[in-house]
């Protein structure tokens, strides 16, 4: 009978339920449960086992570019990082605003880190998230105008609590660039919040977007209520120790 209750836990896809029924019939707990009690035991697993496996299909979706957290970033001197306001950043509250959060600074410096650690954080707060490189993303809108799937794709933008544009500025917008850079404004403008992550500093942001008056529409639904947080210091990548051609040699040799 056992065994057919787990097959049928099973096909109602209740894995929670069915791992801690399995553990409770295979080492029973040494003070028997009330028939409450085990109802809340199997009930209290299926909804944890349902609860970590949405958390991970949140970060799975968002596809950051880093596996980062909170305990990764670096604090020296040299950075000059805020820490309670990293801190408070980390508690998601911006995305309850609907706050917008630049990270500004040279490349290398650890903005992209800095972005994906507070979109993981806010996965495991239940948030949807969204990363993307700018230039990509606006690449993919191009190609879905074209097969009409655009729109689809805007409102999936739209309906994410925090979108992370990563590398903006890189490369100048286009026409078409510009249109769909306003389109994920307005549509998230006063209800969603967005991360930017940039190599060039926030006051030349118009000459990457371009057209003076669209560029004046985009940044003033994105600039006024914005968390700004510029990284300074030399390139992390500089700081990282390459391995020694001795040892690169004795790591080759090994294999």
């Amino acid at each position: 009978m056992n065994k057919e209750t787990v097959k049928k836990m099973g096909d109602m896809r209740l894995y929670g339920m069915q791992t801690a029924f399995k553990t409770f019939v295979e080492l029973p707990p040494p003070v028997s449960f009330t028939n409450d009690e085990m109802a809340q035991y199997l009930v209290q697993n299926e909804w944890d086992d349902r609860k970590h496996r949405s958390l991970q299909r949140n970060i799975k979706t968002a596809k950051f570019r880093y596996v980062a957290d909170a305990e990764g970033i670096d604090y020296d001197h040299k950075r000059e990082l805020d820490k309670n306001q990293i801190d408070r950043l980390f508690t998601c509250e911006f995305i309850k605003k609907g706050q917008d959060v630049f990270i500004t600074g040279s490349t290398g410096t650890g903005k992209s880190y800095l972005a994906s650690a507070i979109g993981h954080q806010a996965c495991l707060m239940g948030f949807k998230v969204y990363y993307a490189n700018t230039a990509k993303l606006m690449s993919i809108l191009k190609l879905a105008k074209a097969d009409g799937s655009q729109l689809r794709e805007l409102a999936r933008i739209e309906k994410q609590d925090l979108l992370i544009l990563d590398d903006f500025g890189i490369q100048a917008f286009d026409a078409g660039g510009r249109a769909q850079l306003m389109d994920i404004v307005e549509d998230r403008h006063g209800k969603h919040s967005t991360i930017i992550a940039s190599q060039v500093p926030v006051k030349n942001w118009y000459d990457v977007i371009g057209e003076q008056t669209v560029a004046d529409a985009i940044l003033d639904r994105l600039v006024h209520q914005s968390v700004r947080i510029e990284l300074k210091g030399e390139s992390l990548r500089k700081n990282r120790k390459e391995p020694s051609e001795e040892q690169t040699d004795k790591n080759i040799k090994s294999k």
